[in-house]
């Protein structure tokens, strides 16, 4: 007779094996999940290179000269002619309704006034609400027509002394292709698997509560919890770190992004990394001692961790809240150590800061779970009485309305999900952007000049919005020192003679150093340094001439283009962060919150009845009522999103309620009808969280405010139309923040409401087959 198997670590961690293998959802949640997410975003970001956007364009001149402006746009190598406006409300209509992303004005008379040398004007449009697509467009434009104005014949100008200008020539540091796929791509995968590593070590703990037993888990261990613990998590820990390694094929296989720094380190912060989330999902489990209850804390606290993590929104540009929460969050310790050594390949010693808070953290969540199941090992499992209810039997629309209502309200999980959870988002996820535009950068620079001018470049650096240089350094290995322990992020070189040349009529040029492995920073450190280079050429022309003189303007006159070219952004002209990302990301969360607190309901019906319960649920009335009891609970959060929290944090409002209304009608009943379909398959009401939480960040990237659409595989962009989010953040952005009408958009209303139809059959059908049409008897 064979002998029993000794209680210790791998008996704990066999029997895990085991039960994975046979709860099924365990094992999609720790293979499946992360791999669909993984190959999902890998195709988002499969063009590294953004093209194609969609410019609209008035010729008000029609002459040969205008024409070859239109042309070199058209050429471009990131924008095409996708409309020629015959005015400027047309094409601003197409702007507003997605049609182009941006508009350029060539007026009437202007190769007439060139010819004069009046300096016409070229006005670019573009809509800088879609950040992103927005800023690249504007980018392509001025190129193109800086290009079109080199090709033209060019009479020579009048002869006299002209001082030279400083140019500033940018040296990209960490991503000098600025890929995006390297920027972003590196950030978001591991994002999406810290929030499966939490929910799973949540749900490994939690299901001894629910639906397994923890005092055969505490057997296994031979009364031990360290060993309980430790054994529960060995299999999570194996499979995670797979998708770690699969991460980084990913990135440096299929990518071909080099790894600059120290393989070891990098792995052991992954290693952490997993530890952590493993704990603090099992923490808050065990806290609650309530599956679902334990879930939902998790999903709150890890969905938006990217926003405090600093790397699309810097961490020094966030308000103290921000920056105190981001810390004791180890995704962010991690994301630091993960850029320094991969992107930047700093030495290893510059990443022991963050390592050790990384490793304080792991050690942190890890002993607090250990206590807290020390603490209740012994104790008897505490199971939450299901809420007695009073639902009516039959058939109806008015019947299935209120049962759901009656649903809804005795469930603690649900009400938090559907009514709870999006205030505590509202207040939580627009908190890293709130300081919306970036100031004062520190940069370094190098002065090896020490003349006037060049004291006058620093002092202006000073005065520009976007730097401020925090560190003037000897020599350039000392700012690179700076650089890598993050006191700056840039380094400008002013070399010998840089005045002489100016002096002598040359261009002097000036090196700028900028870390691009940020995109953000590296976009508005080169705005500033480039600011501060063209004002101070600018007063080195004018010499000290009033502003407003008439020298100033003929001293522009000789140095400038022949034409002028003013780039103006619309929608949210000031460039703020918040303005762009969070009411897009509003939207998804009401879909997210929505989905998952119905699908719970579903899930719930079939744990507490059986098919007979589910029956309840079924077919077309029941259905149609349900959704119009998600409506009224999902009304709250419309209005905390659309009206009142765009108010609060001072993003633009220009739409008008009734169209508001009209988009959201469908949106609403489009992803109850769709999560009651996928709930019909379900037979736990935590299956929702566990399938679903990880599809808020690849749907995010599907829409087009954060990565154009037009860089989108095809096939990707028809798929992201299956989920209301897709169209429904378009729409509502375009009405609410563009002051589009409901016509304007009525691409994305039509989707809308065909999703909704065709998810309303569909969720009738499911719910009537796998009922059974097993009636439950009326008591």
């Amino acid at each position: 007779m064979r002998a029993p198997p000794k209680p210790g670590l791998l008996l704990v961690a066999t029997r895990e094996l085991r039960w994975m293998r046979r709860d099924g959802v365990a094992l999609v949640l720790a293979l499946l999940v992360p791999v669909i997410a993984f190959a999902v975003l890998t195709l988002i970001f499969s063009n590294a290179v953004i093209r194609n956007l969609r410019v609209a364009v008035v010729d008000a001149d029609r002459s040969a000269t205008s024409l070859i402006y239109v042309q070199s746009i058209a050429s471009a190598p990131g924008v095409t002619v996708a409309e020629r406006s015959s005015d400027m409300r047309s094409a601003m209509q197409a702007v507003r309704s997605g049609d182009a992303i941006a508009a350029v004005y060539i007026p009437e008379n202007f190769e007439r006034d060139l010819l004069a040398q009046k300096r016409p004007q070229v006005v670019s449009l573009y809509n800088r609400q879609y950040y992103t697509p927005g800023n690249n467009a504007a980018s392509a434009i001025q190129s193109a027509v800086a290009a079109a104005t080199a090709a033209l014949p060019h009479e020579p100008g009048p002869s006299g002394y002209q001082p030279g200008a400083l140019v500033a020539e940018q040296y990209v540091l960490s991503n000098p292709a600025l890929n995006f796929a390297q920027f972003l791509l590196r950030a978001i995968l591991p994002t999406v698997l810290h929030v499966v590593t939490a929910i799973a070590g949540g749900y490994a703990v939690g299901s001894e509560f629910a639906q397994r037993s923890k005092r055969a888990w505490m057997r296994a261990a031979g009364g031990r919890p360290l060993v309980a613990l430790i054994g529960k998590f060995l299999p999570l820990f194996a499979i995670f770190l797979i998708m770690m390694v699969v991460d980084a094929a990913i990135l440096h296989g299929l990518y071909g992004i080099s790894f600059r720094g120290e393989p070891v380190l990098v792995a052991a912060a992954a290693c952490l990394l997993l530890i952590a989330y493993l704990s603090f999902g099992a923490l808050l489990v065990l806290l609650t001692q309530a599956l679902p209850t334990g879930l939902s804390l998790i999903a709150i606290f890890c969905n938006p961790a990217f926003g405090f993590a600093g790397v699309g929104f810097p961490i020094a540009a966030m308000g103290t809240f921000a920056q105190v929460w981001g810390s004791i969050l180890p995704l962010r310790w991690y994301l630091q150590v993960l850029f320094d050594q991969a992107a930047r390949g700093l030495p290893p010693s510059d990443s022991v800061g963050p390592f050790a808070i990384l490793a304080g953290l792991a050690c942190l969540y890890f002993a607090l779970a250990w206590a807290r199941l020390s603490a209740i090992a012994n104790a008897p499992p505490r199971r939450e009485a299901e809420p007695a209810l009073r639902i009516r039997y039959g058939r109806g629309v008015a019947i299935a309305m209120g049962n759901e209502v009656q649903r809804i309200l005795g469930d603690r999980g649900v009400i938090g999900l559907i009514v709870l959870a999006p205030i505590l988002y509202g207040a939580l996820y627009p908190q890293p952007y709130l300081g919306q535009v970036l100031r004062g950068i520190p940069i370094a620079v190098v002065d090896q000049d020490q003349t006037e001018l060049s004291r006058d470049l620093v002092q202006t650096l000073n005065a520009d919005e976007a730097t401020s240089v925090a560190v003037r350094a000897d020599t350039l290995a000392d700012a690179q020192a700076a650089l890598d322990r993050h006191d700056v992020f840039a380094i400008l070189a002013i070399p010998k003679d840089t005045e002489r040349q100016v002096l002598r009529g040359e261009q002097a040029r000036i090196a700028a150093y900028v870390e691009a492995a940020y995109f953000l920073l590296y976009s508005r450190t080169l705005q500033g340094i480039s600011e501060a280079a063209s004002t101070v050429s600018t007063n080195i022309a004018t010499r000290g001439a009033r502003s407003e003189g008439s020298l100033v303007y003929a001293a522009m006159t000789r140095s400038a283009s022949p034409i002028e070219f003013l780039s103006q952004p619309l929608f949210n002209p000031t460039g703020g962060y918040a303005s762009y990302v969070v009411p897009a990301a509003f939207i998804l969360i009401l879909q997210q919150t929505l989905l998952l607190g119905v699908a719970s309901l579903g899930g719930a019906a079939y744990a507490i009845g059986g098919p007979g319960n589910r029956w309840l649920r079924s077919g077309p009335s029941a259905v149609f009522g349900q959704g119009l009891a998600h409506l009224c609970f999902a009304l709250p959060g419309l209005v905390l999103y659309l009206i009142l929290l765009p108010r609060v944090y001072g993003f633009s409002t220009l739409g008008r309620l009734e169209d508001l209304i009209l988009l959201a009608v469908p949106f609403v009943l489009s992803v109850s009808f769709l999560a009651q379909f996928v709930s019909a398959w379900f037979r736990r009401r935590e299956t929702a969280i566990l399938l679903l939480i990880a599809i808020s960040l690849p749907l995010f990237f599907q829409v087009g405010v954060s990565w154009p659409v037009e860089a989108l595989p095809d096939f990707v962009r028809a798929a992201s139309r299956v989920f209301p989010s897709t169209s429904a953040i378009d729409g509502f952005v375009r009405i609410n923040q563009m002051g589009a009408s409901i016509l304007e958009v009525k691409g994305d209303w039509s989707s809308l409401w065909i999703l909704t139809v065709v998810y309303g059959l569909l969720a009738a059908i499911a719910t009537q087959v796998v009922s059974r049409n097993k009636a439950p008897h009326e008591r």
